[in-house]
């Protein structure tokens, strides 16, 4: 007798899958697998970013020694290169490690999403995960913050709120006011309200922007009552890339209530310095004001994913998308609220919660700041200015001049200019190098070092980088820059 047998559902699938392959098929190009890649080494990544990548950005990665480094894996507040050495990261991914390096929950999290197979995109449908994400936002927000739009990037969201903005002052009211220095992104309609001639080159951006000096709320007011086009102001409520800059707490008071007399609308800008960095979810939080339109990325992704969101007053939203004509003028892109980002993101602020760490970035930042602070006073010929709140915190050298003998002083002093940023990248370098510390710079001052440590950093980390820059800087100048230059000759 013979016997019939039905194929298991794992079997018809593979038979139903398997592609056929003509002798018509194209050819497949000789690419790189995962395995290959990890396997890497330091001299053939050289050649793939030189031919593939940035070869200027080469240069700059060479005089800071970045380039000899091969990150095998990374860990709470560390990366782990290809010797294993152990590299404190008080450079945070210009902020976008919150949680620090793989976090076990955010791990956990996401393998669990993967095993389940759940959905990634839904745009056709509902997705749980943003309805959660949005909710979450919402309860953190203070006021009547509670429309959520998600994205991938700072510049996303940032792009979303000047939008926004822009639609609800109408087109009586198209002019945008931001500050001096100020860094809101480099896609096309943010580079507009970003300062910084690098960034801009020979781009042609829109012409409906006024510049002010950040933190002048009389230069401010004066723009309010001589331009009835001004509908839109868009800060950062800590500029990064300026120099980790703060304005007087009276300040966003003072603004708050003159953009509520002039019917402006206010963009708060908390990309780099939300998500708790400041010791407050939002750096704005500390001043008792809430703005109409606010943006947050970077660590919202729990280092694990890109993920960005707008958050706009419940009023301001509606005015702008709030009926079906106008619902689909700015909705998610396709990548916007991607499942595995929200449930990343979901857990990320409950992480933040849980495990104190928005406290943590306010206790601990004070410690760090304090540290820093007696070490200017230790040396306050190379040491201009210590400044910051939570983990957001710029140190800043003196132009090179001032740290020479003063015999030397008028005539290295003519070269300040071009000097700028030499000594905080010699600096940087040499703690890389010699105590395996990794700090990040800024874009407009380049005499500021910026640290932005992950928020589970601890009183021991923060021991750890000051006594090494206090070993550092004790060498003295002249041996900081014999030692820098003997760097790049290895």
């Amino acid at each position: 007798m013979t016997v019939m047998t039905t194929p298991n559902a794992s079997e018809a699938h593979a038979r139903v899958a398997a592609p056929t392959i003509s002798s018509n098929a194209l050819p497949k190009p000789e690419l790189i697998t995962v395995e290959e890649a990890k396997a890497l080494d330091v001299a053939r990544m050289t050649d793939m970013f030189k031919a593939h990548l940035n070869p200027g950005q080469l240069h700059f990665m060479k005089l800071l020694g970045f380039h000899k480094i091969k990150v095998e894996r990374a860990e709470g507040m560390y990366y782990i290169d290809q010797n294993g050495r152990k590299i404190l990261d008080f450079f945070g991914g210009f902020g976008s490690l919150a949680l620090g390096h793989n976090h076990p929950r955010i791990v956990a999290e996401r393998m669990k999403f993967q095993e389940e197979k759940r959905h990634e995109i839904a745009i056709a449908f509902m997705s749980q995960y943003t309805a959660a994400l949005a909710h979450n936002l919402a309860q953190i927000s203070p006021g009547d913050l509670d429309m959520v739009f998600l994205g991938s990037s700072g510049s996303e969201a940032m792009e979303a709120a000047i939008k926004l903005a822009e639609r609800v002052a109408g087109p009586k009211r198209p002019k945008i006011i931001y500050a001096e220095n100020s860094f809101h992104g480099k896609t096309k309609g943010v580079l507009s309200i970003t300062d910084g001639q690098l960034y801009r080159a020979e781009f042609k951006v829109t012409d409906n922007t006024v510049r002010v000096p950040f933190g002048d709320i009389e230069a401010i007011e004066r723009t309010f009552k001589s331009d009835p086009e001004i509908g839109v102001i868009v800060l950062e409520t800590i500029q990064g890339g300026g120099g980790i800059v703060q304005a007087e707490p009276q300040f966003w008071q003072k603004l708050r209530a003159l953009c509520d007399q002039y019917g402006v609308l206010w963009v708060a800008d908390e990309v780099q310095c939300g998500v708790g960095r400041s010791g407050r979810f939002y750096a704005f939080e500390h001043y008792g004001v809430v703005p109409d339109i606010t943006a947050v990325a970077k660590s919202l992704g729990g280092g694990k994913s890109a993920m960005a969101a707008m958050i706009a007053r419940r009023e301001v939203y509606m005015k702008a998308y709030g009926v079906p004509k106008t619902a689909m003028i700015h909705a998610a892109a396709t990548f916007g609220g991607i499942g595995e980002a929200s449930i990343t993101a979901i857990e990320t602020l409950n992480v933040l919660y849980d495990e104190g760490l928005i406290d943590n970035a306010a206790a601990t930042g004070d410690y760090l700041l304090e540290r820093l602070k007696a070490l200017q006073a230790k040396y306050p010929k190379i040491i201009k200015d210590v400044r910051g709140k939570g983990f957001m915190v710029g140190l800043e050298f003196q132009d090179f001049s001032q740290t020479l003998p003063m015999v030397l002083r008028p005539v290295v002093g003519m070269l300040d200019d071009k000097l700028k940023g030499s000594l905080s990248g010699f600096v940087g370098a040499l703690l890389l190098r010699d105590y395996d510390v990794l700090v990040a710079f800024t874009e407009y001052n380049r005499n500021v070092i910026r640290l932005l440590p992950p928020l589970i950093c601890q009183r021991e980390h923060v021991d750890r980088f000051v006594d090494s820059l206090d070993a550092l800087l004790a060498r003295g100048i002249v041996a900081i820059v014999k030692d820098f230059v003997k760097s790049q000759m290895t």
